[in-house]
C-alpha cells in the first residue's frame, strides 16, 4: 500500500491562514480519494510560511471495480422510456437484461466500472483540492488563471511505495508536479529531490526548514524561556502570539534585546502592546518590579555575529515606536492634570455612539443615572459609582486608546490614578467592560459591578428600544454577550436585583433621550414623553428633564389625566419592550445553565414562578431542583405529582369544578389516606418557611418527605370512590398534593 507525499510551495503564506489551510488541504484531499473509492490508514498536514504539506500514509493502490444494477422500464413499456433510461447508464440496448418480475418482464442494466490507479485519482483529487481551495482572499498572476494565496511555485506529489517512489502525472496551469522541493530562502536554496515522507521531513531540517508548527512553536517558547531565565526574568506568555510567530519563520532563532532606560517608565501593557502589535516581539518581565524590560525577537535565519545586526535594526525600529507610545502617554498625562478626567470625557459629546442613540456623552449620562439606581443594590456608595460612570469612556479620548484601542479600559484606570481619583474609580475604569465573554473575569468590587451592569443594560434597552435585536446568528452590537455578562455580574457575586424595574428605567431613560419604537400620533404633543417623565418621577424619584433630541420637557400632569387612553397605550408599550427583553434574558440564561448541566425544562419550571426576574434567585432556585430530580426521592415524588395532577385535572373536566377547598381528615377512610393528611401538614409547616427564607434545599427535602406518603396512598386508595363525599374529600387532597408541589416550582413543565 503506497504512502503519498503532498507539498505546495508558494510565496510567504500570511500566519493567520496557515492553520485552517492546513486543516482544508486535509480535509479536500482525504474527502477526495474516499469518494474515488480509495481508503487510508492516517494523514497529516503541516505548514511553514512558504509551504503546504500533505502525508498520507497507507493508501489503497487501486479503487475497487463497482457493478451497479439498475432496474429500468417494462418490456412493454414506450419506447421514449426505454430510450430515456438508456441515455441514464450509457449502455445500449443489446447490453441490457430482460428479467422476470412481479408485473412482468423488466429491463436491467448491470454497470460495471473497472477500478483506477491511485496515481489518476490522487492527480484528479489534488487538481481539483487546488482549483478550488477556499482561501480568505487569493491572487492571479502572470497569464495564468489559477488563483493561490500567494504565486505558486512548484508541486511535489510522490506515491511511494515497496518498489520506490512514483512522480503522481499532474500539471496545473504550467506547474508540472515532481519530486523536488527547497529548503530555507537564504541559507538552504538550492533543491533537492525527496522519496518519501521520512526523507522529505529529514532534507528540510537539514535545509534549516522545522515543518511541524508545534515544533517551531516548541523550540520558540523552549529558546525564550531559557534565555529570559538565564538573565534573572521571565517572558510574559502569549500563545497566540507564539503560534503567529511560528507561521513566520521556517528556522526560528530566538534573540534577547534590550529596551532603552527611558521606556522603562511606561506602563507594562504599552510595552507589550505595542512590542507585540508592531513588531511581533515577545515581553520579557522583571518578577521582582513587573517592569517589562527586555523583548524576545525571532529570527529567521543564522547570522555569523549570532544575530547582533538584527538586534541592532530591530533596537532602531523599537526605538522610534516606543518614542511614539513615550508621547501619547506623556501627552495624555498632560491633559488628565490639565483639564481632568472628566474634562477628557467632555469631547464625547462629538463621537456618535449611534445614529438613533446619540453620542458617548449622551451614553455616559444614562450610564450614570442607572449606576446611582444600581450602587445601593450593590453596596456600592452611589456617589462613587456615578463618579466612574462619568470617567470610566473618557480614555477613548486619549491619543494612547486611539493608537491601541484593546487598552480602552486599562488606560482610563492609569488616568484615574494620576488624576487621583479614588482607587474604586480607577479600578471600574477597566472593570466595568467585563465580564467579556464566558471565560473572562467577573469584577467584584461593588463601584465597578454598579457601573458595568448599568453600562451593559444602557446598551440592551438602547438597542431594544430601537428596535434592533438580534436575529438567528446575527448580533452586530453583541447584545447577547451584553446579556450574558449582566447575569455573570448578578449570579458570580450573588447580587439581588429586580431585573423589571432597572430595564424599565434604562428603556426610558434611552427612550427619553432619542427617538424610539413607543407610540406617536398627531395631537400628542409630548405625551408619550411626558408620561416616561411622570414614571420616572413617581416610581423611581428621578428629576430627569430632557426630552427627544435633548430638548427640555417637564411633565404635564393635567394633559396626561385627559389623555388616559393614550397613556395606556404608552404603558402597554413599555411593558411589551420590558417583557420582551426580559425573555430575551431568560433565553441567555436557559443557554447559560445549560452548559453547568441544568435541563431546559428545570428552568422553564423556576421560570414559571414568581420573582423571575432576580436571575440570582432563578438560578439558586434551578440548581436546588436540578439536584433534587437527580435523587430516587425526586423521580418518584415527581410521578405521584404527574399521577395527582393527571386525575385531579380528569375529574376537574368532568365535573366542571375546581377542587381545592376543604379536604379534611374525618372523611379519611384509610390508614394511609390519614398518614397523608399528616405528611401534607408537617410538608406545608416546613416548605412555606424555608420558601420565604429562599432556602431551596430545605423545601425540595421537606417535599421529598411526602415521597412515601403519597405512594402508599395511590397503592391503598380509590381515589374516585362511589362515595362522593368520601371521592370529593380524596379529590381535594390530591389538589393540596399539587399546591404544595407548585410552590415550589412548576413541575408541570418537567419532562417525564
Amino acid at each position: 500500500m503506497p504512502d503519498l507525499l503532498i507539498e505546495l510551495f508558494s510565496e510567504e503564506i500570511p500566519a493567520r491562514m496557515q492553520a485552517k489551510a492546513r486543516d482544508d488541504l486535509k480535509k479536500l484531499v482525504t474527502d477526495g480519494l474516499v469518494e474515488a473509492g480509495l481508503t487510508y490508514a492516517g494523514a497529516a498536514a503541516f505548514s511553514t510560511p512558504r509551504r503546504l504539506t500533505l502525508t498520507v500514509q497507507g493508501l489503497t493502490a487501486h479503487s475497487p471495480m463497482l457493478r451497479e444494477e439498475r432496474k429500468g422500464p417494462k418490456s412493454d413499456a414506450p419506447e421514449a422510456a426505454l430510450e430515456g433510461f438508456l441515455r441514464s447508464t450509457g449502455l445500449t440496448k443489446d447490453q441490457l437484461q430482460l428479467r422476470d418480475d412481479k408485473k412482468g418482464q423488466v429491463w436491467f442494466a448491470v454497470i460495471e466500472k473497472p477500478g483506477r490507479p491511485a496515481a489518476a485519482i490522487v492527480a484528479e483529487v489534488l487538481e481539483g483540492a487546488i482549483r478550488s481551495f477556499p482561501w480568505p482572499k487569493s491572487m492571479r498572476w502572470g497569464e495564468g488563471s489559477l488563483r493561490w494565496v500567494r504565486p505558486l511555485h512548484s508541486i511535489l506529489c510522490i506515491l511511494t511505495d515497496e518498489a520506490g517512489a512514483e512522480v503522481v502525472p499532474l500539471t496545473v496551469d504550467g506547474i508540472v508536479a515532481g519530486n523536488a522541493t527547497q529548503g530555507h530562502r537564504f541559507m538552504a536554496p538550492t533543491r533537492f529531490s525527496v522519496t518519501n515522507f521520512e526523507d522529505y521531513a529529514a532534507k528540510l531540517k537539514r535545509a534549516f526548514v522545522v515543518l511541524d508548527p508545534a515544533e517551531r512553536e516548541a523550540h520558540i517558547w523552549a529558546d525564550a524561556t531559557s534565555a529570559a531565565f538565564a538573565a534573572g526574568l521571565e517572558v510574559v506568555e502569549d500563545r497566540a502570539l507564539l503560534a503567529e510567530i511560528a507561521g513566520l519563520v521556517e528556522w526560528p532563532v530566538v534573540l534577547m534585546g534590550q529596551i532603552g532606560e527611558e521606556f522603562l517608565g511606561l506602563p507594562p501593557e504599552v510595552l507589550q502592546t505595542s512590542m507585540k502589535e508592531h513588531q511581533k516581539f515577545f515581553s520579557v518581565r522583571n518578577p521582582k518590579s513587573g517592569r517589562i524590560e527586555r523583548y524576545i525577537t525571532v529570527a529567521n535565519r543564522e547570522t555569523a555575529d549570532d544575530g547582533a545586526t538584527i538586534l541592532h535594526g530591530n533596537g532602531k525600529v523599537l526605538r522610534a515606536r516606543l518614542s511614539d507610545a513615550k508621547f501619547f502617554w506623556e501627552n495624555d498625562l498632560r491633559a488628565v492634570l490639565h483639564k481632568g478626567l472628566e474634562g477628557m470625557a467632555e469631547g464625547l459629546a462629538n463621537v456618535t455612539f449611534h445614529n438613533k442613540l446619540g453620542s458617548q456623552k449622551d451614553r455616559i449620562t444614562r450610564i450614570e443615572v442607572l449606576a446611582r439606581e444600581i450602587a445601593p443594590l450593590v453596596g456600592a456608595s452611589p456617589d462613587l459609582a456615578a463618579e466612574a460612570a462619568r470617567v470610566a469612556k473618557a480614555d477613548l479620548q486619549s491619543a494612547m486608546v486611539g493608537e491601541f484601542p484593546e487598552l480602552q479600559g486599562l488606560m482610563g484606570s492609569y488616568y484615574a490614578r494620576a488624576a487621583g481619583l479614588p482607587e474604586a474609580v480607577a479600578v471600574a475604569c477597566k472593570a466595568h467592560y467585563q465580564p467579556l465573554g464566558p471565560s473572562d473575569a467577573v469584577p467584584s468590587d461593588p463601584v465597578s459591578v454598579a457601573v458595568a451592569l448599568a453600562d451593559k443594560l444602557d446598551t440592551l434597552t438602547g438597542f431594544w428600544a430601537i428596535d434592533e435585536k438580534p436575529t438567528g446568528s446575527k448580533d452586530p452590537y453583541a447584545l447577547r454577550r451584553a446579556a450574558l455578562g449582566v447575569m455573570r455580574l448578578q449570579t458570580g457575586n450573588g447580587i439581588r436585583l429586580n431585573l423589571h424595574d432597572l430595564i424599565e428605567l434604562s428603556l426610558i431613560l434611552g427612550i427619553l433621550a432619542h427617538d424610539s419604537t413607543l407610540p406617536h400620533g398627531s395631537g400628542t404633543g409630548g405625551l408619550v414623553e411626558m408620561r416616561l417623565l411622570q414614571i420616572a418621577r413617581d416610581r423611581y424619584k428621578l428629576n430627569w428633564k430632557v426630552g427627544i433630541s435633548g430638548a427640555e420637557l417637564t411633565v404635564d400632569d393635567e394633559a396626561l389625566n385627559a389623555n388616559a387612553a393614550f397613556v395606556q397605550s404608552v404603558n402597554e408599550a413599555l411593558q411589551a419592550k420590558v417583557q420582551d427583553l426580559l425573555a430575551f434574558f431568560h433565553d441567555r440564561l436557559k443557554v447559560f445553565l445549560r452548559d453547568q448541566g441544568v435541563r431546559h425544562d428545570i428552568i422553564d419550571a423556576c421560570l414559571a414562578m414568581p420573582g423571575n426576574d432576580d436571575l440570582t434567585l432563578l438560578v439558586k432556585r434551578a440548581e436546588a431542583l436540578a439536584a433534587f430530580l437527580k435523587t430516587e426521592d425526586g423521580t418518584n415524588l415527581l410521578q405521584g405529582f404527574k399521577r395527582a395532577a393527571n386525575i385531579l385535572g380528569q375529574a376537574e373536566v368532568k365535573d366542571g369544578v375546581e377542587y381545592s377547598f376543604g379536604a379534611e381528615v374525618k372523611f379519611a377512610e384509610a390508614d394511609e389516606e390519614r398518614a397523608l393528611f399528616a405528611a401534607l401538614d408537617a410538608a406545608e409547616a416546613a416548605i412555606a418557611p424555608a420558601m420565604a427564607a429562599e432556602d431551596f434545599g430545605a423545601a425540595m427535602a421537606a417535599m421529598a418527605g411526602l415521597r412515601a406518603p403519597i405512594d402508599a396512598f395511590f397503592t391503598a386508595v380509590q381515589v374516585n370512590s362511589d362515595n362522593a363525599v368520601v371521592r370529593r374529600n380524596r379529590l381535594n387532597l390530591l389538589s393540596r398534593i399539587r399546591s404544595i408541589c407548585l410552590s415550589v416550582a412548576d413541575l408541570n413543565r418537567i419532562e417525564g
